[in-house]
């Protein structure tokens, strides 16, 4: 199994570089959310290993809510976000799309603050790293090539079946099996269709990952006399917070909204960026990092096989802390329209959308940090909408193709690849195509 990392570059943009910075951005898409392909400054489709990438601009236009709660707003530089979700090693793949695409990155990066011409590339990218609380991957060992491959089995298996050739009417599901399998097979020694074994399993990462797997339990069961006391008086003092708590959830801009929108719905996924200010104190900042910390060994254990918990269309998602921990912003990329987004997570795991995101300034007033909150779809869906970053760039390695799709032509797969099925394992096969 190959597993999935992620990197992503923050730098602050120069002031006098920003209206460069964007046309080049600007010169990366066909039309607005629209990426071009063929682009020469960082061409994506020729790197194998990338699932999606995007590069936005960090242009927080809710600084001002911190004011409800009696502070005075901070102002933070214009910044660049360069992410992406990645085969392999994220740091290796750095390197390689260092030399792949140096010209393009510098002329990027250059509208930077600290890029100089005689900047080191690599070094430069690794000292604008910034790591995630949280991050989530669809199906941990999926890669970029098993997905295009499944799909080229799925259609060459659909095209297969349509034809006459193959006289698959009204024959037993275990001899139609056996038909579209010898075919396949012969597609695949043929050349005409490539289904590549399965990588092996890198030990360092299997081991850190066992590592964590049993680790974190064992310091918590350690901990936990001192973790229970700080719990109980945390959430006391939260429970206090949240009966005052500001909510700021007024309607969204239609300006604003128009932007957003222009770049949405362009394939059957999309992408999402929301950034905002955490409530102020110790409690708040504490309760965010449990969450997220649940939300992480969560990903990174249970939930690795196609669902986080009951919701199945997010691909890669990830929160990462900003600005010494006073702001947080969430990355997805997700299936269907925003709207249904946002409903499937309401209907399935509104206590989730609270865990992650109650402690963000103005969000509908909670109760006991799981419960309300969210409950009020008018309201949360206008604090999400404001809170949402246009992106400026966006990268998917496989359009058209929903998570759903993915688990399904692995299933398609692997059923091909037993030689001896039962009736209804061959049905229920068939049925998948």
């Amino acid at each position: 199994m190959t597993p999935q990392s992620s990197f992503m570059i923050l730098a602050s943009v120069s002031g006098p570089r920003e209206a460069e910075l964007r046309r080049l951005l600007a010169s990366m898409n066909e039309a607005p959310g629209r990426f071009k392909a063929d682009n020469p400054l960082i061409p994506f489709a020729q790197l194998p290993t990338v699932h999606y990438a995007r590069l936005l601009l960090l242009d927080d236009r809710t600084l001002d809510d911190v004011r409800v709660h009696g502070i005075s707003p901070r102002t933070y530089p214009l910044a660049l976000a360069f992410l992406g979700d990645v085969d392999g090693d994220a740091d290796a793949f750095l390197v390689e799309l260092c030399r792949r695409a140096p010209e393009g990155l510098r002329a990027v990066f250059s509208c930077c603050e600290g890029f100089g011409a005689e900047s080191d590339l690599v070094e430069w990218m690794r000292a604008h790293r910034v790591g995630a609380a949280a991050e989530y991957v669809n199906w941990r060992g999926r890669t970029v090539e098993r997905v295009r491959e499944e799909a080229a089995l799925r259609e060459a298996l659909q095209r297969h079946g349509r034809s006459p050739a193959a006289e698959l009417g009204g024959r037993p599901a275990r001899e139609v099996h056996a038909t579209l399998r010898r075919l396949v097979l012969e597609d695949v020694e043929a050349g005409r269709l490539r289904l590549s074994p399965e990588a092996p399993t890198p030990s360092g990462w299997r081991l850190r990952n066992l590592l964590h797997l049993v680790g974190v339990p064992f310091v918590l069961l350690v901990a936990a006399p001192l973790l229970v006391v700080v719990a109980v008086i945390g959430l006391v003092r939260l429970r206090r917070l949240e009966k005052t708590d500001p909510e700021l959830c007024p309607r969204t801009d239609p300006a604003a909204a128009a932007e957003l929108s222009a770049l949405e719905d362009h394939d059957i996924t999309n992408q999402f960026s929301a950034m905002g200010s955490l409530k102020p104190g110790v409690v708040r900042l504490g309760a965010t990092m449990a969450a997220l910390f649940a939300i992480d060994y969560g990903a990174r254990h249970l939930y690795t096989r196609g669902r986080l918990a009951r919701v199945r269309t997010i691909h890669f998602a990830r929160w990462v802390f900003l600005n010494d921990r006073q702001r947080v912003i969430f990355l997805s990329n997700y299936d269907a329209s925003l709207e249904s987004y946002m409903d499937d997570f309401i209907n399935k795991v509104g206590f989730g959308l609270n865990l992650a995101f109650s402690n963000g300034v103005g969000y509908p007033r909670t109760r006991w940090l799981l419960l309300d909150g969210c409950g009020d779809e008018r309201k949360f869906k206008e604090f999400l909408r404001r809170h949402q970053l246009p992106t400026q760039v966006w990268y998917k390695a496989y359009p058209g193709l929903t998570a759903v799709d993915l688990e399904r032509n692995g299933r398609i797969r692997r059923g091909l690849e037993s030689s001896s099925p039962t009736d209804r394992e061959a049905r229920d096969w068939l049925a998948l195509l």
